[in-house]
């Protein structure tokens, strides 16, 4: 069968046995739609002969409905998480409204190229007018890729069904009384790699809100406590990613999305809102908005509280239900982006950096282990000062001949004096140290060449601002949250607190390093989990096989 990157799957049976039905149907659709999968609902559409061509019509925002979104996204991420699958609310909205849904088809962000349905066909002979039924149906509603082709997805789903524990059947408790819809309706959160929690708590959002939806999204100061913020996606790519999801979902509603400073945001000043979404989780936070709304003169919001989802494939390191930290850590080790090098691929040259205490030195002792040449570039960087070497010549010629100790070798303590404080003079000194020890690292990576070598890890806390990443092919950045690696130089170096953030701040940050990272790997946790890290990237597939 073919695949296709867009599809749109319509959905015709009762909302009541939907819940048994919605596992096999997204596992049929992730075989033909590959990227993005829409969710269109229209329980009893009917697509037979003898109906005529049958039109979209408004459904009414049920419990049932609600409950549907949380097990259909629930689903996806168990069955099909690699598909981005987004639950379409056009024509869904309360009574007093227009018969037509669609006066003219809603365009989305990703036109659809296939449309598929668990309509079920009662006579295989009418499979060709149903499809073309269907076609024109879902092109009366939105904007579709000319020449749509159609997949009736029944005759899969039977066989599917047939493995479904006959006890699931009564799992679905049935209720169909109305929601109580708001005028205005808020929610907060950092929106991070947009998932399926945050894809339930957005539609639900917008089944409960008529007219506007206010979002807060966290930045800043409300970033700095979260696990392996250095991945968090910039605050402009989520709210494009939320601005294009609502769009699609629901276009008829006014949206506003604003940065979040603090954890409260515009929720306990504007009059106009009447309700906020949370969760079990965070259903404290909405308590905490209603009684800062109440010191304001304001009346309280009502707390509409979703179910979190749980992840079925989380790790003992991870969180129990969906999260974005999980989807962060998983990334750990992972291609992030794909190098740009034109370099011999033999050796494969991982440079590995990170700040001090960031565990870099025992990522590299991992690589060595596993079979890659360790090119330590702080140990090159001391014969650099040897007598004799161009470097130490020109050392002197800056600095000074005080410098030369009763060996003949440089009084580095004294120069490192000489230099501190004063960027010109660093800069001065480093563009000096810097291009012998590339020059040193080059004569390194050629040896393991000639040797035979399959991989040569170069060491290097200064990779990024040396600019060495010319004679890379992946630049690998170890992080770690910035009071941990406080505590490990002070371990380490017997220093005061002061002394080790000192340090740390002369150093590249590690939003900075991680912008020009290849992998990221984090020591954060124990050592079995650093290796899997390790294990994951690509330069080590060729050591491990």
């Amino acid at each position: 069968m073919s695949m296709f990157s867009t599809g749109i799957l319509v959905l015709t049976s009762p909302l009541h046995t939907l819940p048994l039905r919605i596992a096999p149907v997204l596992s049929s659709a992730a075989q033909v739609v590959e990227r993005t999968l829409y969710v269109h609902l229209h329980p009893g559409l009917n697509l037979g002969a003898g109906g005529g061509q049958p039109r979209p019509v408004f459904i009414q925002p049920v419990v049932d409905l609600s409950s549907l979104i949380t097990g259909l996204y629930s689903n996806a991420a168990n069955v099909c998480g690699h598909l981005d699958v987004r639950v379409l609310l056009t024509n869904v909205r309360g009574t007093g409204v227009a018969c037509n849904p669609f006066p003219s088809p809603q365009p989305l962000s990703h036109s659809p190229e296939v449309v598929l349905t668990d309509y079920a066909l009662q006579d295989p002979g009418q499979s060709p007018l149903v499809a073309q039924c269907l076609q024109r149906y879902t092109g009366h509603c939105y904007v579709c890729t000319p020449g749509l082709a159609s997949v009736l997805l029944h005759p899969q789903l039977q066989k599917l069904e047939e493995e479904v524990e006959e006890g699931q059947k009564d799992d679905w408790d049935s209720r169909s009384e109305r929601m109580e819809t708001y005028s205005e309706v808020v929610v907060g959160g950092t929106f991070d790699r947009l998932h399926g929690a945050h894809k339930t708590l957005l539609n639900i959002s917008c089944l409960l809100a008529n007219k506007r939806f206010l979002i807060g999204v966290c930045d800043q100061e409300l970033l700095k406590k979260k696990v392996l913020k250095e991945l968090i996606e910039p605050y402009a790519l989520r709210v494009q990613r939320l601005q294009e999801f609502l769009q699609d979902v629901k276009p008829s509603l006014q949206y506003e999305i604003v940065p979040l400073s603090d954890p409260f945001g515009p929720s306990v000043i504007d009059a106009q809102l009447q309700c906020i979404v949370v969760s079990e989780e965070t259903r404290r936070g909405g308590e905490a908005v209603n009684k800062k709304r109440l010191e304001n003169g304001l009346p309280g919001l009502v707390l509409h509280e979703i179910q979190l989802l749980k992840d079925a494939h989380h790790t003992e390191m991870e969180e129990e239900k969906i999260s974005s930290s999980s989807l962060r850590s998983r990334l750990l080790g992972t291609l992030l982006t794909d190098p740009k090098s034109h370099l011999p691929l033999v050796p494969y040259v991982i440079g590995l950096t990170g700040g001090s205490g960031s565990g870099k030195s025992s990522i590299a002792q991992q690589l060595e282990a596993l079979g890659a040449v360790r090119i330590d570039s702080d140990q090159l960087g001391h014969e650099t000062y040897r007598p004799g070497e161009v470097a130490y010549n020109r050392v002197l010629e800056e600095f000074g001949s005080d410098l030369i100790n009763e060996d003949k070798t440089i009084n580095r303590r004294a120069l490192g004096r000489k230099v501190f404080g004063n960027k010109e003079r660093l800069k001065a000194l480093t563009d000096i140290v810097w291009p012998e020890i590339a020059l040193l690292v080059k004569g390194r990576i050629q040896r393991a060449r000639e040797e035979g070598k399959q991989v040569c890890v170069v060491d290097a806390a200064v990779l990024l601002e040396a600019g060495w990443t010319d004679i890379v092919h992946e630049v690998w950045v170890a992080v770690i949250p910035e009071e941990e690696a406080v505590s490990r130089i002070m371990v380490r170096d017997g220093v005061s607190q002061e002394d080790a953030v000192r340090r740390l701040q002369s150093q590249w940050p590690n939003t900075q390093q991680v912008e020009q990272a290849n992998v990221v790997l984090c020591t954060l946790w124990e050592p079995e989990i650093t290796q899997k890290q390790v294990r994951k990237g690509e330069g080590v597939q060729v050591l491990v096989h």
